[in-house]
């Protein structure tokens, strides 16, 4: 079963340590770093930014 970009995401977190979870893992257009707790947050609730997100870390290959 291929999994879609938010359950990746989601599989990747619930994985991560705690400490790296503060960690900045991309930086969006607008000059906006991004820490996997901002990501989760965003992932988590559906927001309109989790969908720039979520293709930001596909095309870094980190998702």
């Amino acid at each position: 079963m291929d999994l879609g970009n938010r359950e990746k995401f989601l599989k990747i977190y619930a994985n991560l340590p705690l400490g790296v979870r503060g960690e900045i893992i991309a930086v969006l257009e607008d000059g906006k770093p991004i820490t996997w707790d901002v990501a989760f947050f965003e992932v988590d609730n559906n927001t309109k930014q989790s969908e720039i997100i979520l293709k930001k870390l596909q095309k870094l290959e980190l998702i």
